[in-house]
């Protein structure tokens, strides 16, 4: 039985900046949208700015030979002018791919091998990586730019080693005033993004997302918010603080277009520091928080929140990963009852970001992530593949349909085939590989996401694959064999590794952990440890059970005993 949204709202057929500007050359507001909460005086793009800068790096790109459809990869940590990145891209024709600011240099050009980027640009600080990589990647220095935000500060950018500072790529403002960006012949199949996820095998893949699908999955969260009848009030005292990182979906949708688009205010931290964003909500008076559950918890445990001022705060939505009902009640007392709205939502990269949200007037629950949003279908399916399910309360796989699906993976046919399930009718649903149920089988209903099919690892937000690290662990010459599992610990999954050892080789499981630390990003690394066995429990196939494994860890390290818990 196919679940269908409430509403259904009517898509342009248009590019993401048109969505979130109108035009190139009608007249927008001096209003701050994306402020420095380091200089919040002094460092500060309004929302004129922010679409004359974007003008001017479109017109830069395009002068330096970018063609519509290369892509360009942006290596950094957020800025006043990661949006204006962004966007610019997209103005030029171009392709955005981003990549956490925290890469070695293997996996750096390993994105930039798979996406093809023509461009690179990198933070100051990272500037040795990103030429490592770009070197095994075969781009060329002149392609690579330094990023900084020295322009405001009206001094001259520097490059280094060999690359271009990126204000090199900035048209004169005269100019840019007369540029009409590139506005895509059909927004439906022209790409916009190639936002990295993790597979269940392999390494991650690029996630194809059409300018059609990034305004409707904005059309549909603005349209939820704006079902409040108190939405034009409410709307007066928003703020918003921008600490999630803009190179993933979560951050990159809210932040870079969603919220100006409505014209709502973004601070900007260029990192995350719990105790610096808690100042921040005090001094700026934030209203509601874009959140994750690592930060939730924080918020739940920390004497430090306690210390601040968070009475602005009318709102909380937590994405990314499921939260666990006890520590949003928990947060839930830091204010006076029926003060705070904590919500949880539901999405992922391959539906551009938001699949479920909440009515403004529906009572929350803590456990659930929502309904589905504006033009969303979805199927619960029996997770042995024996059909749909059809009664509420009970689990499977969520299927997914609608405008904001995926194009496909890049250059990725077939794992695009088995991610895609299609009807007769041309109707294409993405097997999730989560597992949920809905509460009542009608337009409205409340979704629950319980678990994971997928084999995936979900450190703080991010997905990590499990073979991918296994395949780095293989590289050392102490590992025979390896698995990889996820397990919960203090409340956070983090990824553990079962090793065969090599007796010829004389390691330490802590020495493998720490050989690990320099092979791959933080989040990555083995935080949850290194188990010596005999062999990895593998089934006829060769295929690793890693279920088995699992309960093992939790026995072994984790916060609970193995569950004996069947999915239905």
């Amino acid at each position: 039985m196919v679940l269908e949204s409430r509403w259904t709202v009517p898509i342009p057929n248009c590019s993401v900046q048109k969505w979130v500007f109108g035009s190139s050359f009608d007249a927008l507001p001096d209003k701050p949208q994306f402020i420095d909460v380091d200089h919040p005086e002094t460092h500060f793009i309004t929302q004129s700015d922010f679409r004359l800068w974007s003008k001017r790096l479109a017109l830069g790109l395009t002068r330096a030979g970018l063609k519509p459809g290369d892509r360009v990869l942006l290596f950094s940590g957020n800025s006043l002018f990661t949006p204006i990145i962004f966007m610019g891209i997209l103005m030029a024709g171009g392709v955005f791919t981003g990549a956490n600011p925290s890469f070695v240099a293997r996996e750096l050009a390993y994105q930039l091998k798979d996406s093809g980027a023509s461009f690179l640009i990198a933070a100051d600080a990272s500037m040795e990586i990103a030429v490592e990589a770009a070197d095994t990647a075969g781009l060329a220095r002149s392609r690579i730019y330094s990023f900084d935000t020295s322009v405001l500060d009206k001094r001259p950018g520097k490059a280094r080693l060999g690359a271009q500072h990126w204000t090199s790529l900035i048209a004169p403002k005269d100019d840019a005033a007369k540029y009409d960006w590139v506005e895509p012949a059909d927004s439906r199949t022209a790409i916009c993004a190639l936002n990295y996820s993790s597979g269940t095998t392999g390494v991650p893949k690029g996630v194809e997302i059409t300018h059609y699908s990034y305004v409707a999955n904005g059309l549909g969260v603005n349209h939820m918010e704006r079902l409040d009848p108190d939405y034009e009030e409410k709307k007066k005292r928003y703020r918003r603080l921008g600490f999630l990182p803009m190179y993933h979906a979560y951050g990159q949708t809210f932040f870079v277009c969603i919220y100006p688009k409505e014209g709502v205010p973004v601070y900007i931290m260029s990192s995350f520091n719990f105790e610096k964003m808690l100042q921040c909500i005090e001094k700026f008076r934030i209203d509601s928080l874009t959140s994750v559950p690592p930060i939730v918890v924080m918020l739940a445990k920390s004497p430090l929140s306690r210390k601040y001022d968070l009475s602005s705060l009318e709102s909380i939505t937590s994405g990314a990963a499921p939260l666990g009902a006890e520590v949003s009640d928990e947060v839930a007392k830091l204010w006076p009852e029926g003060a705070l709205s904590l919500r949880q939502g539901w999405g992922m990269t391959e539906l551009t970001c938001a699949s479920t949200g909440w009515h403004p007037k529906t009572a929350g629950k803590s456990a659930a992530v929502g309904e589905l949003l504006p033009n969303c279908k979805a199927r619960i399916m029996r997770i042995d593949g024996s059909g749909e399910i059809t009664q509420a309360n009970e689990r499977g796989e969520v299927w997914m349909a609608g405008p904001t699906l995926l194009k496909g993976y890049w250059n990725k046919p077939e794992a695009t085939a088995d991610a895609l399930h299609i009807d007769p009718d041309g109707t294409r649903w993405f097997k999730t590989g989560d597992v949920g149920f809905v509460e009542k089988y009608e337009p409205g209903g409340l979704f629950h996401i319980v678990d994971r099919i997928k084999e995936l690892i979900k450190v703080k937000g991010n997905q990590v694959a499990p073979a991918e690290l296994e395949d780095v662990l293989l590289e050392n010459k102490g590992v025979r064999d390896v698995a990889v599992v996820g397990v919960t610990i203090n409340g956070e999954e983090l990824p553990r590794a079962y090793v065969v050892p090599d007796p010829e080789v004389k390691q330490t499981e802590q020495e493998i952990a720490q050989w690990m630390e320099s092979k791959v990003v933080h989040y990555k690394r083995l935080r949850g440890g290194v188990k010596f066995v005999e062999a990895i429990p593998k089934n006829p196939s060769g295929k690793i059970l890693r279920k088995l494994l699992r309960d093992q860890a939790a026995s072994e390290v984790g916060d609970r005993k193995p569950s004996t818990a069947k999915l239905t």
